[in-house]
């Protein structure tokens, strides 16, 4: 309660001298703008245009005299709006070695895939064994084995091309790693599939 009587007397006590301030009524306004004003005092009301910006080879304005705005702009110079964008993360690329590195990983573990359908059929076909991985099962009496073989190259690829464009070193310095390691388990599997048949 204190505080709402200080306020109401704060807003009313204003000093004596202190200028009222004047409401224009509509009918004055009205009056005014249909009164036409001089040149003189219109242009002076307006605020000034901005000054062009000029290239370093013109040097100067209309009237002869050394623009400031110009003086500091080089022919050779872009305008931070014209600088190309940076990226927040820069993705690394391969190179054109690993990528003919990669295409001949990916013709070795697909050909070594083959290889393997090839002898797993061969020895199932024959009675001399059966297939050990219970996923290619299924696959082992019929001509699907090839293409069900062909799922774990086809991974591998992907994880090595995944692994070849990483941030993180390590992984594009060993980006290799997982075509060979199915290569050498598909061709490992084969040769003994190979041996198992006399």
């Amino acid at each position: 309660m204190v505080l709402s009587a200080l306020l109401i007397f704060c807003c009313t006590a204003l000093p004596a001298d202190t200028p009222r301030a004047v409401v224009d009524s509509p009918t004055l306004l009205a009056s005014n703008s249909s009164a036409p004003q001089p040149d003189s005092a219109t242009k002076s009301k307006l605020p000034d245009a901005p000054v062009p910006k000029l290239s370093a080879s013109a040097g100067t304005d209309t009237d002869g005299s050394s623009s400031s705005i110009a003086a500091g702009i080089t022919p050779g110079s872009e305008s931070f709006l014209n600088a190309p964008i940076k990226p927040a993360v820069i993705r690394p690329v391969e190179s054109p070695r690993q990528r003919k590195i990669w295409y001949a990983l990916m013709a070795t573990g697909h050909s070594a895939a083959a290889f393997d359908a090839w002898s797993t059929r061969r020895a199932v076909s024959g009675g001399f064994g059966t297939e050990s991985d219970p996923l290619l099962r299924p696959f082992a009496h019929s001509g699907a084995m090839y293409a069900a073989t062909q799922v774990s190259p086809t991974v591998m690829d992907y994880l090595g091309h995944r692994m070849m464009v990483s941030n993180h070193g390590l992984l594009r310095r060993f980006w290799w790693l997982p075509q060979v390691a199915g290569a050498s388990f598909s061709f490992g599997a084969g040769i003994h599939n190979y041996r198992v048949v006399p």
